[in-house]
């Protein structure tokens, strides 16, 4: 019986980790694409345009994106329209 109860206590154990680090990336992804959007807007009131692409955000913003980890879509439709912006997990 007691096995049993440790074994249920691990699995608890492991499930709430579980979780907890699934939460603490989905938070990781969202502060990344709320910053990618507010360097968008700074660049957009600085210089009348939004930046042409992903690497001029990096160069002229600040903006630093752990490629290991994310993957970012960045597409521009005109450079007075906010650029569709998604980030997602990078798959290992």
């Amino acid at each position: 019986m007691l096995p049993l109860v440790v074994l249920a206590v691990l699995l608890c154990f492991t499930t709430a980790l579980g979780n907890l680090d699934s939460a603490q990336s989905e938070e990781s992804m969202r502060q990344l694409e709320q910053a990618l959007r507010r360097g968008c807007v700074a660049c957009y009131a600085a210089e009348g345009s939004y930046p042409a692409d992903l690497d001029y955000l990096k160069e002229h913003y600040g903006i630093q994106v752990d490629e290991t980890q994310y993957v970012v879509y960045y597409d521009l439709f005109a450079s007075n329209l906010m650029p569709e912006i998604t980030v997602l997990e990078q798959m290992p």
